[in-house]
C-alpha cells in the first residue's frame, strides 16, 4: 500500500467514526451552539465537509486559495444527512486528487501560507487536515455532554 492510499486510509476511518457520532445528533440539536460565538452542531458539520472542498483548491494553488467560493455559499442549513450527500462529489474529487500524487510529490511539494505562518510538505499537510476533522469530532462530543444527550461510541 502506497502513502497516498494510507492517507485515504486514515481519513475514511475519521469520517466513518464522524459519521457515527453526527447520526447520533437529535434533529431538534442541529442548530444549538454553547454560546453566542461557537458554531451549532450543524455549522460544525458543514464546516468538516466544506473544509476539504477549500483544502483541495489550497493543494492545488499550493497554498494560495485564490478568489475562492465553495458550492456551500448561501446554501440552507437542513439535515446533516443532506450536509453528508451534497459532499460526497466533492470528497471524491479529493480523494482522486490525493490519489493522483506521487511518493514524490508528497515528500516535494511543498504547501506555504505566509499568512499563517506554514510551510510544510504536501504528506505532512494531508495529515494535519485529517487531524482538523478529528478535533471537531471532539467539539461535538463536548457539546452533546454539555446538553446530556448521551453520546454515540465511536471506539471500537
Amino acid at each position: 500500500m502506497n502513502s497516498s492510499r494510507l492517507i485515504i486510509l486514515n481519513y475514511e476511518e475519521i469520517r466513518r467514526r464522524s459519521l457515527i457520532l453526527w447520526n447520533g445528533i437529535p434533529e431538534n440539536f442541529y442548530h444549538w451552539r454553547p454560546d453566542h460565538e461557537a458554531m451549532s452542531l450543524i455549522e460544525l458539520v458543514r464546516h468538516v465537509v466544506e473544509s476539504e472542498y477549500i483544502y483541495q483548491k489550497i493543494i492545488m494553488g499550493r497554498g494560495d486559495k485564490g478568489d475562492l467560493s465553495t458550492p456551500w455559499e448561501n446554501r440552507p442549513y437542513t439535515t446533516i444527512a443532506d450536509e453528508i450527500a451534497f459532499a460526497a462529489p466533492y470528497r471524491e474529487a479529493y480523494f482522486k486528487m490525493i490519489q493522483s500524487f506521487s511518493e514524490n510529490d508528497l515528500e516535494e511539494i511543498e504547501i506555504v501560507r505566509p499568512a499563517l505562518g506554514q510551510r510544510r510538505r504536501l504528506g505532512d499537510y494531508l495529515m494535519r487536515i485529517a487531524y482538523h476533522e478529528a478535533i471537531h469530532a471532539g467539539n461535538i462530543m463536548s457539546y452533546l455532554r454539555t446538553l446530556g444527550i448521551e453520546r454515540p461510541s465511536i471506539w471500537d
